[in-house]
């Protein structure tokens, strides 16, 4: 049986309902998965035109109605937007939308509706003014399904990076990372890899500072008391864990195969690698969620200034739907 993805159409005022529809226009799509859509039919129905998409936008409000058959989109349809809702503006309605779509799928998933969940950017600002005060997917997710031991995990073909911290600004993400906020990231790292079918994966972690310290020559001594303790227990529990490593070489390292998941300390540090190396292919995975959740995103935003042009690339997109489909069977 092909799992069921859902895929949630962020915030339709960008470019999410564009790298949908191009998206589901592969055939090869539905030779993996049965995709169902969870947004606004109608919003799906004005972007066609646009990429030049000769495909069938079929409107269902119960999994079991889906026809599952290319050339047909099935949409959860929670009618939520206005047909002439703006392209490329923030907007309230877009807003709460995006995240109305994202706790259905929740929904969805805790009901075993769906095998996993493929999101579509959203904006925060819209999201904010549409009353959802959240940083981003990630913290909804956690949320919503009530998990506290959570990471954003983010891959491309030659990397894979998870998160200490994220959505923060530095200053308060160096204080927020403990010992046991290291240890327990690690060890999702460890987790995920190894079900994934990796034996005894290498999860290297970078420092904080330059040269990761240099033994105290820079820093206050952030990476004895908030990394290595944490490194050291994970060691101990049979990881194969190492570092801190000074992150000016570690990605390098990574990305020629000298570890299978890099641990980044705050969210430039590994979003900028990621970026570089292939943002085109980049998959946002969230890592821990209760009930074996699974979700990945696209990893880049909402693209506002291009939305409604037909200019946006829909590979990441079909990225994370693939990486949806490979996870999904395990969880199955």
């Amino acid at each position: 049986m092909k799992p069921i993805i859902g895929i949630t159409m962020g915030d339709a005022a960008g470019i999410g309902p564009e790298i949908i529809v191009k998206s589901l226009m592969d055939p090869t799509i539905y030779d993996k998965c049965q995709p169902v859509v969870i947004g606004d039919a109608k919003m799906l129905e004005r972007v066609k035109p646009i990429v030049n998409a000769d495909l069938a936008i079929h409107s269902i409000d119960h999994i079991s109605k889906a026809k599952n058959q290319y050339g047909t989109i099935d949409v959860f349809d929670l009618d939520l937007l206005p047909i002439d809702l703006p392209f490329g503006e923030v907007s309230s309605e877009a807003g709460n939308a995006a995240y109305q779509y994202l706790a259905k799928a929740v929904e969805l998933a805790k009901d075993q509706m769906i095998d996993s969940i493929c999101t579509a950017p959203l904006n925060k600002e819209a999201m904010h003014k549409g009353g959802h005060l959240y940083p981003g997917h990630t913290e909804i997710l956690a949320a919503l399904t009530e998990t506290e031991d959570f990471s954003m995990m983010l891959t491309t073909p030659n990397l894979r990076v998870i998160h200490l911290t994220t959505h923060m600004g530095l200053i308060d993400a160096i204080q927020s990372i403990t010992p046991e906020r290291t240890y327990k990231v690690i060890k999702l790292a460890h987790d995920t890899l190894s079900k994934a079918g990796i034996d005894n994966p290498s999860i290297a972690v970078c420092g904080i500072n330059p040269h990761a310290g240099e033994n105290g020559l820079f820093g206050n001594g952030e990476e004895e008391e908030k990394l290595i303790p944490g490194i050291e227990r994970a060691k101990q529990e049979g990881m194969n864990a190492s570092g801190p490593h000074p992150a000016d070489t570690l990605f390098f390292r990574a990305g020629r195969g000298d570890f299978d998941m890099v641990v980044a300390c705050y969210h430039d540090q590994g979003h900028a690698p990621i970026k570089v190396m292939g943002i085109e292919e980049g998959v946002n995975i969230t890592v821990g969620l209760k009930g074996g959740i699974i979700r990945t995103s696209v990893d880049h935003g909402t693209a506002f200034d291009i939305a409604g042009k037909n200019i946006a690339d829909s590979k990441s997109m079909i990225a994370a739907i693939n990486s949806a489909i490979e996870l999904a069977p395990k969880k199955r």
